[in-house]
């Protein structure tokens, strides 16, 4: 079932709230029962699907001492679509495949979500992701020359095409691959964009592009997210916003989460946990129930928890959501 039926069908049966999960690809080398572990605890939750993120490898480039230049993968995890294809197959949950724009061509694109329509898969966040190592952020061709899309936009764009049996290259006896396609927003703005303003106008362009929903960057204060979302509203935006929340687990990231995702956390927040670092888990599980209720009083039924393959932060926070 695709993630705009499951909203549309929960909201019309009553059926809330609606809560679902992101996990992260274990990194190479990694047992796959790692994964399977955590979406077996995930599955007594019954969620309505699961996002499995992917990751672009970073590629560096060493000059040695007679000039020729060496190349190097250092961070690679295992592709999302065999994890998705695991979840979907063997728990019978809905899953959603992350696409990437940086670090694939559209050709790669093009055969990714083929295969992802092979193995059952009708799901995807079109994403333009963190640029590679020796990539320039503004260029629109890969190294051995092959089109990328540059932005969201782009790959919602070319995902619209495939829905309507448009491929890159003719293929013999082709047919259209309907897919569910959600984008990224964020409460606090993208960190690249000038202003709010821009960054609502540039998710605008992504819906208007063809995507069907709009899954947040994770934020920790209401406030932020509800003047977001009533500045979507203006812009015309209408397809679901759906909050993405996370649990703070550590002292340490106060200092991690903000520089890694580019958010500020608040003072109510951060104040308790500097002075009981050791009480760090409890305050943030507080914390993040409390905006759930919060979020959901005021009218949004589905929330999404970034859980980085910790099930133990959302347990007891689902469990007095009553879900």
């Amino acid at each position: 079932m695709k993630v705009i039926e499951h909203i549309d069908k929960a909201s019309a049966s009553g059926q809330q709230p609606l809560i679902s999960y992101e996990i992260v690809p274990p990194p190479r080398g990694s047992s796959v029962k790692d994964v399977i572990d955590v979406v077996e605890v995930l599955a007594t939750m019954n969620p309505p699907w699961i996002d499995v993120t992917s990751h672009s490898s970073v590629t560096q480039y060493h000059e040695r001492g007679d000039g020729t230049i060496s190349k190097r993968t250092v961070r690679k995890r295992p592709g999302t679509l065999g994890i998705c294809g695991i979840i979907q197959n063997r728990f019978k949950i809905d899953t959603v495949s992350h696409i990437l724009c940086q670090g694939f061509s559209k050709e790669e694109t093009e055969d990714a979500l083929i295969e992802l329509s092979f193995l059952g898969i009708h799901n995807v966040l079109a994403l333009r992701g963190d640029t590679p190592s020796g990539l320039a952020a503004t260029g629109a061709v890969t190294a051995s020359g092959r089109v990328i899309n540059r932005f969201a936009s782009d790959l919602v764009t070319q995902i619209g095409e495939i829905r309507k049996g448009k491929f890159v290259e003719d293929i013999v006896d082709s047919k259209p691959l309907d897919f569910c396609v959600g984008v990224a927003g964020y409460p606090e703005k993208h960190f690249e964009a000038p202003s709010l303003r821009a960054d609502v106008a540039n998710l605008k362009r992504k819906v208007d592009a063809g995507a069907d929903y709009v899954i947040t960057q994770m934020f920790f204060d209401n406030q932020k997210f509800f003047a977001f979302e009533a500045a979507c509203r203006e812009a015309g935006i209408t397809v679901p916003i759906i909050p993405g929340l996370k649990v703070l687990r550590s002292a340490a990231q106060l200092r991690s989460l903000p520089k890694a995702f580019f958010i500020d956390l608040p003072d109510a927040l951060v104040e308790p946990v500097l002075k009981n670092p050791e009480h760090a888990v409890e305050i943030g599980q507080e914390w993040t129930l409390k905006q759930s209720v919060e979020l959901i009083d005021r009218g949004f039924k589905n929330l999404h928890y970034y859980i980085l393959n910790d099930v133990s932060s959302v347990k007891g926070i689902v469990k007095k959501l009553g879900v």
